[in-house]
């Protein structure tokens, strides 16, 4: 299958299950929001060895938000559930609470499983803080230098998807990643999914375990390294000398493969784009398959 000329494998992209919390923070303005919401979703690109995947889902419009504040979506995401509570209550109590004029509310209000993070938080007030109804919920507002920090006081957990991916195989580096972040520009607009690695982009895709160092859980992805076409039995085709991953989590998995396929048209209408395929290890990552030829 061709796509503006390139070239769109018939294969599919390996995912796995993850738990998802989905936060919004609100501050004075915009700038303030995203520097909280980056602190918030830092070391947070692959739980290869990062304490939790993370990213900046999108802007949220003060009428969409509790306080009639500008806000800014993230997700904080773990597979397992405990670790992730561990995770909201760091990120939130090292990277929010500290942040001028931010506020954190859940962004998952029908979700079943809960996270009481804010009734947990509200201990930094030392016995001062009390408990408050804004838009509806109840929230906390611990006394901080600037004022009152503002947090709900339960947060909403459900089960996405992690690991949707696909590769961007070009000519050149210039052209591979030009087209990369014309992938992650698209895909920003999305609503409930995040592009965790930085900028969006993956530069060093990875496969399951090492084929030498058998105590690492991942290596790198020696077929697609155009630097060892000759050496290995290589994926990478003759005329492609730069490739860029771009890995996707998501509430669930119509939302990634709506994000998929929206990286993917932008991604093809870049000059010097070869190649569009996937990343998949037999199983060994996770049990969901998103086939690219049904995307189109």
């Amino acid at each position: 299958m061709r796509l503006n000329g390139v070239e769109i494998e018939d294969t599919f992209a390996e995912c796995f299950d993850i738990k998802i919390a989905r936060i919004l923070i609100t501050a004075y303005d915009y700038d303030l929001a995203e520097i909280a919401a980056r602190e918030a979703t830092g070391f947070g690109t692959s739980v290869i060895m990062c304490p939790a995947e993370a990213g900046v889902e999108g802007r949220a419009k003060p009428e969409e938000t509790p306080d009639g504040r500008p806000g800014i979506y993230v997700q904080i995401c773990h597979p397992n559930k405990k670790k992730l509570e561990q995770q909201l209550i760091a990120r939130i109590g090292q990277c929010v609470l500290t942040a001028p004029t931010a506020s954190a509310f859940d962004a998952l209000p029908d979700a079943e499983e809960r996270f009481d993070t804010g009734n947990k938080l509200r201990y930094f007030g030392d016995e001062f803080e009390k408990l408050l109804d804004i838009g509806g919920r109840k929230v906390w507002a611990i006394p901080i230098m600037e004022g009152d920090f503002i947090i709900e006081n339960d947060f909403g957990v459900v089960d996405g998807i992690a690991g949707g991916n696909f590769f961007i195989m070009g000519e050149n580096q210039p052209s591979a990643l030009a087209a990369a972040k014309a992938a992650v520009d698209v895909i920003a607009g999305i609503k409930h999914v995040i592009t965790p690695f930085p900028g969006g982009i993956v530069a060093s895709g990875s496969k399951v375990g090492a084929k030498k160092y058998k105590f690492l859980k991942a290596s790198t992805n020696e077929r697609f390294a155009p630097t060892l076409k000759e050496r290995v039995d290589s994926d990478v085709p003759k005329e492609v000398n730069a490739i860029y991953e771009i890995v996707i989590n998501g509430l669930n998995i119509e939302a990634v493969k709506g994000a998929i396929r929206a990286g993917i048209l932008a991604a093809v209408r870049i000059p010097g784009i070869v190649k569009i395929t996937a990343g998949n290890y037999g199983g060994k990552l996770g049990r969901h398959a998103i086939h690219l030829g049904e995307l189109f």
